[in-house]
């Protein structure tokens, strides 16, 4: 992407797990300078000043927004705080990169698209999915018709709690929303995505598979788009679940299946797998270079919407649309019912 020589000031609000993958994949990059971290536990604020050898720190974020060195405010907060924030920043001038999901309820969600669709600063929505070599890798192929036509998408996500991911984060971030709301938007996207169409019909179902998690922490969604292709996706946060991560692509004339770098033998940890199928049994290797969540691709591409006055790699109404087809899906997971996201939410 070819850009001005402009340095982009940076504040970070949320010093967190994913605040970290954000600030530290831009850190040090000539495109940027960090300008203020926040965070509302001082003692993790003035930590990642230290690290990421930013200007300045503080918790509350309110206090900088005045700051003429900051250009762009990476929204790394709990899901519900992620509206009021942004809002705040868009009224300041400032662009923003906002966390997943936008909000906790479709009224706010709604609220924040008119919002961006107003203000004149840019927004981006951290759908990081997107700026996944693989996944825009297997996008091509199916494209291309090397599985012919499209007819299953089937997408696991679940995470054992513990270490790098302690239980109580999880517990944590599903009081403000299921995991399947959190996590989904970027698997209900993919779908979308994959096939041009959007998600027709949704039903699922849930457990708790610990008896402290605030809601269900178990959730299976099950998908029909527009062109009749289905989808499933299953998630699970749970000190009672093993790590998974499985993603298959099933057409008429073959299959697609993709293995994390991470999820890979010793030794080949360093690129992705792509395995494509035929009918016949017979398989076609791909290696790619993917950065799993892709900040820094990410935070480029804000450049580029805000130099350029472009849509940027995924638009407010697709983020939206994700947002509707898992809050649906919660809602049919609660009902016990098989219901429509285009008819359960209005656009917004």
């Amino acid at each position: 992407m070819n850009h001005s020589e402009k340095k982009y000031g940076v504040m970070l609000v949320g010093c967190g797990y994913i605040g970290e993958q954000h600030i530290r994949e831009i850190s040090g990059k000539k495109e940027f300078s960090i300008v203020a971290v926040v965070d509302t536990d001082p003692g993790l604020a003035e930590s990642f000043a230290k690290r990421f050898r930013a200007l300045a720190f503080g918790t509350d974020y309110r206090a900088f927004l005045n700051d003429e060195r900051i250009d762009i405010v990476i929204v790394a907060t709990y899901t519900g705080t992620h509206f009021e924030i942004t809002k705040d920043c868009l009224e300041h001038g400032k662009h923003v990169i906002c966390e997943k999901p936008i909000a906790a309820n479709m009224e706010d969600a709604s609220a924040f698209v008119k919002m961006v669709k107003s203000s004149k600063c840019k927004v981006t929505v951290s759908y990081v999915l997107r700026y996944n070599e693989s996944y825009r890798m297997i996008r091509k192929l199916i494209s291309e018709g090397c599985i012919g036509e499209l007819r299953m998408i089937r997408m696991q996500q679940n995470h054992q709690a513990g270490g790098d991911h302690p239980w109580e984060r999880f517990k944590k971030l599903m009081e403000d929303c299921t995991p399947l709301v959190d996590c989904g938007v970027h698997y209900a996207d993919l779908a979308q995505w994959l096939t041009g169409c959007p998600v027709v019909e949704v039903k699922g179902i849930s457990a708790k598979l610990d008896e402290d998690a605030p809601v269900d922490n178990y959730q299976l969604m099950c998908m029909r788009l527009q062109n009749g292709c289905s989808a499933c996706y299953e998630v699970g946060w749970s000190k009672n679940i093993l790590s998974g991560n499985a993603k298959d692509f099933i057409g008429t004339d073959g299959h697609i299946t993709l293995t994390m770098a991470a999820n890979r033998p010793v030794g080949k940890k360093d690129k992705d797998l792509i395995c494509v199928y035929d009918g016949d049994g017979n398989v076609r290797r791909i290696e790619v270079k993917s950065i799993y969540k892709d900040m820094y691709g990410q935070a480029l591409n804000l450049i580029e919407m805000i130099e350029t006055d472009g849509p940027g790699v995924i638009s407010i109404d697709e983020v939206y649309s994700a947002l509707r087809v898992v809050q649906t899906a919660q809602m049919a997971i609660d009902t016990g019912r098989v219901l429509s996201p285009l008819e359960t939410f209005p656009d917004a």
